[in-house]
């Protein structure tokens, strides 16, 4: 039986248990049921805290997990991303006073608080930048008011929370992360992993896809193909007016409305569009 991490809290917990219950996992019941055990799926949730889904997984105690890309590689642990879920998106970057500085370079001899210690310390590695590392747990922004440090590295989405305090972020982004499923690296061949992947991808392709069907009469079909053109090719069925054609073909959420546009001018008519569930393409 499959062993998988689940984040118990945090801006990934929600996401992740949705994407685990739209690919069929059982939920959790409560927030504080700890594991979840899916003998239909052949798998058991572990509900654990983020930053230690990855050592469980390095460790081997678990075989897969969800965490945030940051918080992955800030561990320093020996796994391996094996997939981008799409969601928790964030972007990792210094900032500093307004005006004070402008590059990763005006860091040398400094200090920077941060509560990613391994992802900060190999970027400054990276580019050549020796400044002390000041590990935080948790919030970073008033490190500097109270002069524990000359800069922050802090997860940013808006960046909001850093204005508010007087910080600006400078220099190129550190790292953009997001929600990912991990694996040890000696995992390849895990039980059940390789229907964890498929179905994830399922909700992933389902929420990126919607169905359209449509009526076009038959002598515009290539037309119509050409706008939609599906996977493996669309649908077409005759209908029981003589001329006219139904087709149904995946077509990519973002852009649809555009689609339907085209399709009605060059005469389909009767155009739906669907939310798709869940696939495997």
């Amino acid at each position: 039986m499959l062993r998988l991490a689940v984040p118990n809290k945090g801006a990934l917990s929600e996401a992740a248990q949705t994407m685990l219950k739209e690919a069929g996992y059982r939920p959790r019941r409560d927030s504080k049921e700890l594991v979840v055990v899916d003998a239909d799926s052949s798998c058991e949730l572990f509900f654990l805290r983020p930053r230690d889904i990855a050592v469980y997984v390095g460790e081997g105690t678990l075989d897969a997990g969800i965490t945030g890309r940051d918080m992955l590689i800030d561990s320093g642990a020996k796994v391996e991303e094996v997939m981008p879920l799409g969601f928790g998106g964030s972007t990792f970057r210094l900032a500093a006073g307004s005006g004070q500085m402008s590059s990763v370079q005006d860091l040398k001899g400094l200090r920077v608080a941060t509560a990613y210690p391994g992802l900060l310390e190999k970027y400054l590695a990276e580019c050549d930048v020796d400044a002390r590392v000041i590990k935080l747990d948790g919030a970073v922004e008033t490190a500097i008011r109270l002069g524990v440090a000359d800069a922050v590295a802090d997860v940013v989405e808006t960046g909001t929370t850093l204005r508010n305090v007087g910080l600006e972020v400078f220099g190129e982004p550190i790292m953009r992360s997001e929600g990912v499923l991990i694996r040890g690296r000696e995992g390849a061949g895990t039980p059940g992993l390789e229907q964890v992947v498929r179905r994830l991808q399922g909700v992933i392709h389902a929420r990126d896809y919607v169905m359209m069907d449509y009526d076009i009469r038959a002598e515009r079909i290539e037309e119509a193909i050409a706008l939609t053109p599906g996977m493996e090719g669309p649908t077409v069925s005759p209908l029981h007016r003589e001329g006219w054609v139904a087709v149904r073909a995946m077509v990519r959420r973002k852009g649809h409305q555009h689609v339907m546009d085209e399709l009605w001018d060059i005469g389909a008519r009767a155009i739906l569009v669907t939310d798709i569930y869940a696939c495997r393409l």
